[in-house]
């Protein structure tokens, strides 16, 4: 999108939105949800980019809304856990945590390499123009 564009879907000025862009001024949680309502994009994996020191997560969370959904399976525990939660110990959710990522790479890794396999495997059925066709 062009920064006009995304101003208007913001509902800002294109100057503002032009400083806003360039990370002028202290961080502003509701424009930064407006931007990622307006590009499609991922709020909570800006937000978070910021602290790892990693503007690229956000734009790999961008499409899949790894952060946004993450908040909400976090929401959903805190309702259903309540105060439980103080009960949990800081290595148990380290190890639940970092079981879970692990497991999320693997995922990410398998099914890229499952698609490579299910498309070398079908490629040679095309129909590849040979040299010598005119058409």
């Amino acid at each position: 999108m062009k920064p006009a564009e995304v101003a208007d879907a913001m509902g800002m000025a294109k100057r503002s939105y032009e400083h806003f862009e360039a990370g002028k001024g202290k961080i502003n949680l509701e424009r930064i949800h407006r931007f990622a309502e307006a590009t499609d994009s991922d709020p909570y994996a800006i937000i978070d980019c910021m602290a790892l020191g990693s503007p690229m997560f956000a734009v790999r969370c961008a499409d899949n809304k790894a952060m946004l959904a993450l908040r909400v399976v976090t929401q959903e525990f805190d309702e259903e856990v309540g105060h439980a939660i103080m009960e949990l110990d800081t290595r148990s959710i380290i190890n639940a945590f970092t079981r879970t990522m692990k497991d999320l790479g693997l995922q990410a890794v398998r099914r890229d390499d499952a698609a490579k396999a299910w498309l070398e495997e079908r490629i040679g059925r095309l129909v590849t123009p040979s040299v010598d066709d005119d058409d």
